[in-house]
């Protein structure tokens, strides 16, 4: 007999084999009176247990999930639970920006011997979920449109990168070709105001090089494909960001990759540009000053000052010039230190929690599954292997609903957690500009948050947070269950 008067709700319980599993069991030999609601998953470690398990689970109509495992320093596979906690409170942290309550989810330790302890913790876990009702389903809203305010302030001088030194930077990369398989960087594309990567294998080649507003594309992104080659790779600031990543990762080799830097001034959000430009039969011409980029489209000038038309992730840069590099020409930028909300991530903050849930249910609706944020990502490298193609396991079906869309960006983000550079590509390959950097945004605050300010990419022979653990975590704290 149900604890709780009233319906029963669905709740999910992901429990360890060798404690709180052993634990609930006594808890029934023991007679002790539990609730009904919950239907218990046996996962051989707390460690096992994924975090998109959870999310895909409160995706498709649980009203609540509990992870229940051994205490710290009494797993049966030694650390498991401790990278369980890194990642579930990451979690935790994340889900409000999807529009889910996070007290619809809970970790927490018991173990075999704990009978009356896990009568408590589900009898509470249970007494908070009804207290809350059942959960809203995702799609069931009204989707709300809204756009985010691009009306910002920088941390640092944005402008067209008139002054750079591009002469001297490509002096530098000629002395080094003849040792290098290519460069890769940017030159003019099919109009001024458009560039496409180049990969330079001659001193011609290397004249082709073009630096400005419009370099827009992550270069990094090709160098997995090089691994085993020495190649040079012409980075700004959040590129740099991405190539230290890799080299974190073992995806790169260090002795096989020269970098080639110079500060960034900021580039511009092409697809508000296009906005603005309207539709056109051609470029006529492009000019620059210090401040603002002058394009000239049938005749017509539009002038796209760069405070105005940045790239949202520009505003908030502190690293406009990497910090590991081969050759580095142009000084360092100064930065204003303080706080920083990117646009996207403060419309959210904005939201309520079902308006949040309302307006993701409105971006996926125009999703086109294309992928194009996944193959612009340079941390995105298990292509071949993607969950989104991938019947084994089954994580994606082949719907054409804003759920499947929405879980299939939830993947992307967390197995970014730690890892993700800001660099913006996924947002910015998107042909239908949904504003998919937010929810890395949100992990990247979260881990942040978590681990002592830790930002990816600044330092290559740092450890991503959720690939190690510590026994005592300074900012993660037990729950009471009192």
């Amino acid at each position: 007999m149900p604890v709780l008067e009233g319906k029963e709700l669905r709740i999910v319980g992901f429990l360890c084999n060798w404690c709180s599993y052993g634990g609930a069991d006594s808890a029934g030999v023991a007679r002790a009176a539990q609730p009904t609601d919950l239907r218990i998953i046996r996962v051989p470690c707390s460690g096992r247990v994924d975090p998109l398990f959870i999310v895909k689970a409160l995706l498709n109509g649980a009203d609540g999930v509990l992870v229940s495992g051994c205490h710290p320093r009494d797993c049966h596979y030694s650390a498991g639970n401790y990278y369980a906690r890194r990642r579930l409170e990451v979690l935790k942290q994340f889900l409000p920006v999807l529009g889910i309550d996070d007290r619809r989810f809970e970790y927490t330790w018991v173990s075999a011997s704990e009978a009356q302890r896990w009568q408590h913790v589900i009898t509470t876990f249970t007494g908070r979920v009804h207290a809350l009702g059942p959960a809203p389903r995702f799609g069931d809203s009204r989707p709300l449109l809204k756009v985010a305010d691009m009306a910002l302030s920088a941390l640092r001088p944005l402008g067209t990168g008139k002054a750079a030194a591009l002469d001297e930077l490509k002096k530098a990369i000629k002395a080094r070709l003849p040792e290098l398989e290519c460069v890769i960087g940017w030159q003019q594309g099919y109009d001024g105001a458009h560039t496409v990567p180049l990969f330079a294998k001659t001193p011609e080649d290397v004249d082709k090089l073009v630096w400005g507003p419009f370099n827009v594309n992550n270069p990094a992104v090709y160098l997995p494909s090089f691994k085993g080659k020495k190649v040079g790779i012409m980075v700004k600031g959040c590129d740099g960001r991405s190539v230290v990543e890799q080299l974190q990762e073992n995806l790169i080799n260090r002795e096989d990759v020269v970098i080639f830097a110079m500060p960034c001034e900021g580039t511009l959000d092409m697809a508000r540009v296009s906005e603005k430009l309207g539709r056109y039969t051609s470029i006529d011409a492009v000019s620059c000053d210090e401040a603002a980029v002058t394009v000239t489209a049938d005749g017509k000038e539009h002038r796209f000052c760069m405070a105005d038309f940045a790239q949202g992730k520009c505003y908030g840069c502190t690293a406009p010039l990497a910090a590991t590099a081969d050759a580095s020409v142009g000084g360092p930028v100064s930065v204003n230190p303080g706080p920083y909300t990117p646009p996207e991530l403060a419309l959210l903050d904005s939201l309520s929690l079902p308006e949040r849930m309302q307006f993701w249910s409105g971006q996926m609706e125009r999703c086109l599954r294309c992928y194009a944020c996944r193959n612009a990502c340079p941390m995105c490298v298990c292509r071949d292997f993607c969950v989104s193609d991938s019947r084994d396991p089954h994580w994606m079906n082949q719907k054409d609903d804003e759920r499947e869309k929405l879980f299939f960006q939830t993947i992307h983000a967390l197995h970014l957690a730690g890892r993700c550079t800001g660099c913006g590509e996924c947002q910015r390959a998107c042909p239908v500009g949904i504003p998919i950097l937010a929810l890395r945004q949100q992990i990247s605050r979260a881990v942040g948050q978590l681990f002592d300010g830790y930002k990816a990419g600044f330092d290559p022979a740092a450890t991503p947070p959720l690939l190690t653990y510590a026994p005592e975590e300074k900012n993660i704290h037990e729950r009471d269950w009192k």
